[in-house]
């Protein structure tokens, strides 16, 4: 990790160890710990060690509050957010520079559930609280299981809450097939797998109609997509006619088979993984397809100490199933999923919110380094997605750190880089990145 700018304060946190970051306006003053709710005084220097977590603003000494300004950005921007407990009027009346420009999240960093205080709101007594439990319930559950990997958790819990589906890139064995069981059982889900390979037949996934000899009529067979978490596994092995069988049923939830529509239970999602490592043998997605997947995915390897943890829980020959049934409690149902995905509609989004969505996609469009920018479907994935992360911290507004949070995986597929950008060997993210931050985040 690169050293801090020398105006940053780094000091580990005296209760749980995290390295806490801010600014030098801060020095003396208390400070309270996002991790562990910690309360010390933060020193004049900077003392290194720990993982980096960025905590602000924070409140003053008390002292008398200094006159608001007319205008003042909802929350700070960067990797991880968090607030302190008090009242935006008692922070300082002026924030460092780097506070006020949007900082997306890195792609070697998970997603986290960022929060923000605005003032007149209080998360802890707001009516998406209850979406907040159950989202914190359902992540310590899964966790029971399923060893890190952050970023997949909450990317998808995200898209599964906002009617989306998700695309994984990531290396064979990170434990994609252990995810989606492990979330089916703690979300009281039907589960179903389909392997992809050169030679599957959109009917091996729709299903397809047979002539009952019993009857003397032909009936449908429902496919295994008629589930409602579906991992399709290794989806650029196939060609494009089977990619089409999922185009229909991503989109409308139900499938057209001989002129007969048949629905899809609902929530449904869909966790398409793809191999970044082998080309032998892939075929592309179409972009058609690539603009039905809510986010875009990137897994890597997991830290050394979730690694072994990773070995102590899984090597020891217990049957999975039987784990998954005695260790894990079914914490909701779907109609529930449903019940807060409707809720979730009901998130503010303030007008300049709006306007900055809006500026993010339609810069793509006109940036020199990319050959296709984003369609306006990206940015109502990048809505729906600010909401759903606002109801998982306990807020009924979204605040620009929501829509940085989910810029890189809701866009990183959404675009095509030129070739001049390829031959440089420039990435979307990187590229991404640069373009959030030349807008200018909203003051609301």
């Amino acid at each position: 990790m690169s050293s801090s700018p020398p105006d940053i304060i780094e000091f580990p946190c005296s209760g749980c160890g995290k390295k806490l970051r801010v600014g030098p306006e801060a020095a003396g003053k208390k400070a309270r710990c996002p991790q562990c709710d910690n309360v010390q005084v933060v020193p004049a220097s900077s003392e290194a060690n720990g993982t980096s977590q960025v905590v602000g603003p924070f409140p003053p000494e008390p002292a008398p509050a200094p006159p608001p300004e007319p205008e003042r950005p909802i929350g700070t921007l960067g990797d991880d957010l968090f607030s302190s407990s008090e009242s935006p009027a008692q922070q300082p009346a002026s924030q460092p520079p780097a506070q006020t420009t949007p900082q997306p999240t890195s792609p070697s960093q998970p997603m986290r559930a960022s929060s923000t205080t605005l003032q007149g709101h209080h998360t802890d007594d707001s009516a998406f609280s209850e979406t907040r439990h159950l989202f914190q319930s359902i992540t310590d559950e899964i966790s029971k299981i399923y060893v890190g990997q952050e970023e997949l958790v909450l990317g998808t819990l995200v898209a599964l809450f906002s009617g989306g589906h998700v695309l994984i890139e990531s290396a064979p064995g990170l434990g994609k097939t252990l995810f989606v069981r492990t979330l089916g059982r703690v979300l009281g889900c039907d589960f179903g797998r389909v392997q992809f390979t050169a030679d599957l037949m959109p009917s091996d996934i729709t299903g397809a109609p047979f002539f009952d000899m019993k009857s003397n009529e032909f009936r449908f067979r429902p496919g295994p997509i008629f589930t409602q978490l579906l991992l399709a596994d290794e989806i650029n092995r196939s060609p494009a006619k089977t990619h089409a069988a999922l185009l229909e049923v991503m989109q409308e939830f139900r499938v057209t088979i001989d002129g007969t529509s048949h629905k899809i239970d609902r929530p449904f999602l869909v966790m398409a993984t793809q191999n970044p490592i082998e080309s032998e043998g892939t075929y592309n997605l179409p972009e058609a397809q690539l603009d039905r997947f809510m986010f875009k995915l990137n897994l890597d390897y997991p830290s050394e100490l979730e690694e072994a943890e990773i070995l102590k829980q899984h090597s020891q020959q217990v049957d999975i199933n039987k784990r998954l049934e005695e260790e894990l409690e079914v914490i909701t149902s779907p109609a529930k999923i449903m019940e807060v995905t409707k809720q979730n509609g009901d998130v503010l989004i303030a007008d300049k919110l709006i306007d900055y969505i809006n500026q993010i996609v339609r810069l793509t469009r006109t940036w020199p380094q990319f050959h296709l920018g984003a369609s306006p479907r990206a940015g109502i994935t990048l809505m729906q997605g600010a909401r759903t992360l606002a109801a998982f911290n306990g807020r009924d507004y979204a605040v620009p750190d929501d829509v940085v949070q989910i810029a890189l995986p809701a866009l990183r597929h959404r675009v095509v880089l030129s070739a001049e950008a390829e031959v440089e060997g420039h990435t979307a993210d990187e590229l991404l990145t640069e373009l959030i931050r030349t807008i200018e985040v909203p003051r609301l």
